[in-house]
């Protein structure tokens, strides 16, 4: 393990965290490895933004901001990711790193994220803060998980209710019209206005129920190999179309609950 992965662990389970990138390495639940890893793999922090940007373009108090087009035509998943961070605190089941925001964004302000392990469950929080103008912001988190957790196992199972699915266009972004869900494959958004409630189950293994007081889920479940369960506070393109001011007295604070059960 390099110096900049720094561990969790809490009877069974264990969690890794690569300090440098703010990205969790490894998650495994007694000998099974839940998450696919590998440099942009595992579960990798969203903010100031989640999902894509149509065309990196940033509208706030009039002004227009151009971020870089990371996933062409488009800018995505925000800029944490991309930037080091600092550990604020670290024992054997608590974890606390913060990031001061950078350009390309264009404000000042901070990122906080936090890791709480247990042994039966798994705590994340993320908190943005202005430091000097107010800016509109979104959090959330993106973590790929093992389609299986062994190469003849059975393949995970979904199990969630959202109230609504955005319905995007040819670009994947929202088109602003809400549609009754859609049965997959998807790569798309999903609101769930009492919270985020998803359940996934790889049969005769792990039950894992991921929740969330955030109202926005993005389900991605089309490659082979891997989905992903990515709880959110705004819809794609939501800083120009569902903006969230967060100023130096107003943060935008959020959390993620991962719960576990091993089926025997």
């Amino acid at each position: 393990m390099g110096v900049e992965e720094l561990r969790l662990s809490a009877g069974a389970a264990e969690l890794t965290v690569n300090a440098a990138t703010g990205r969790i390495a490894n998650f495994r639940i007694g000998a099974a490895e839940i998450l696919r890893t590998g440099p942009r793999f595992g579960s990798f922090p969203m903010a100031p933004w989640c999902g894509r940007m149509r065309e990196g373009r940033l509208v706030w108090n009039g002004r227009s901001h151009q971020l870089p087009r990371n996933a062409e035509p488009h800018a995505i998943h925000g800029t944490v990711r991309d930037h080091p961070w600092e550990v604020v605190g670290h024992s054997g089941t608590e974890l606390v790193l913060t990031q001061q925001l950078a350009e390309p964004w264009p404000f000042p302000g901070r990122v906080t994220q936090t890791f709480t392990l247990a042994a039966d469950s798994a705590t994340f929080g993320m908190t943005v803060e202005a430091t000097a103008e107010p800016f509109p912001a979104q959090v959330g988190w993106h973590p790929w998980f093992q389609r299986r957790l062994r190469p003849d196992g059975k393949p995970v199972e979904f199990a969630f209710t959202p109230a609504w699915q955005e319905e995007r266009g040819a670009d994947y972004l929202p088109d602003g019209n809400r549609i009754a869900p859609l049965p997959g494959p998807w790569d798309d958004c999903f609101g769930m206005p009492d919270g985020v409630a998803v359940t996934l189950t790889w049969p005769d293994a792990i039950e894992l129920a991921i929740t969330s007081p955030l109202r926005w889920v993005v389900v991605y479940d089309q490659p082979a190999e891997t989905v992903c369960v990515e709880p959110q506070s705004g819809p794609p393109n939501g800083l120009n179309t569902r903006p969230r001011a967060v100023g130096p007295d107003a943060p935008l604070v959020a959390e993620m609950r991962w719960q576990w059960r091993v089926l025997d």
